[in-house]
């Protein structure tokens, strides 16, 4: 079962795509955030016959959802309605800061910060 993990952001998101038994998770690219970005992800989707999709859950500090988490929200209902496969939702605080202590900044770093939501994810539901 191929997954694949989202880091949204205002300007890029951030894709990543598990390993066909869903157990890793590996940085895939980075896209523009535009209007062609449902398109490309959905595509990409059926060509890789994606099953599940994580998306990093945007808080601020304080635990409450910040600004660019409505524009989650309405990205995830797209997605439901163009592919219908089911969107977990994956706390993300930090995981591009992670993703930059990790390998130094690059043009995949959000790429590596969704691959980090999706391996929390992975982690979580091997338990």
């Amino acid at each position: 079962m191929i997954l694949m993990g989202i880091d949204f952001g205002t300007k890029k998101i951030g894709i990543a795509l598990s390993d066909e038994s869903g157990k890793m998770a590996f940085p895939h690219t980075v896209i523009p955030n535009d209007k062609n970005k449902n398109k490309f992800i959905e595509d990409l989707i059926n060509e890789m016959r994606v099953e599940e999709m994580v998306i990093g859950y945007s808080l601020n500090n304080d635990g409450k959802p910040n600004a660019v988490h409505a524009d989650v929200e309405e990205f995830m209902m797209d997605m439901t309605l163009a592919v219908g496969i089911p969107i977990h939702l994956e706390p993300e605080q930090y995981s591009t800061q992670q993703a930059s202590r990790i390998q130094g900044k690059s043009t995949l770093t959000d790429a590596s910060a969704a691959a980090i939501i999706l391996d929390s994810f992975i982690t979580k539901i091997k338990k």
